[in-house]
């Protein structure tokens, strides 16, 4: 018997349009977001943002309706609780190790 290897889920991107509508701002706002670097399409075109991406900037407006920080300053909070989340990923699985 031969198992084919199939993604367990696919991963879901969006447009631009697509983006800016569900996040409740302009396409034109978002455009200038990802000039200024605080977000990053997936390559090629047409531009396509990951949900990943998504939830990216859902973080970074709630940051700045809740906290007042501007999106600048909501995008180093947002990397630095991404880099948070991948080290205590990474302590989890090395404690794991531990005890095997």
């Amino acid at each position: 018997m031969s198992l084919t290897r199939v993604p367990l889920r696919a991963e879901v991107h969006v447009s631009l349009r697509e983006l800016a509508v569900a996040t409740g701002i302009s396409a034109t706002r978002l455009a200038r977001l990802v000039r200024l670097g605080l977000l990053e399409p997936e390559p090629g075109p047409p531009v396509r943002f990951s949900a990943a991406t998504a939830a990216r900037l859902r973080r970074m407006l709630r940051l700045r309706a809740d906290l007042g920080v501007n999106l600048a300053g909501a995008a180093i909070i947002v990397d630095l609780m991404e880099c948070l989340d991948r080290l205590d990923a990474e302590l989890t699985r090395r404690r794991g190790q531990r005890w095997t």
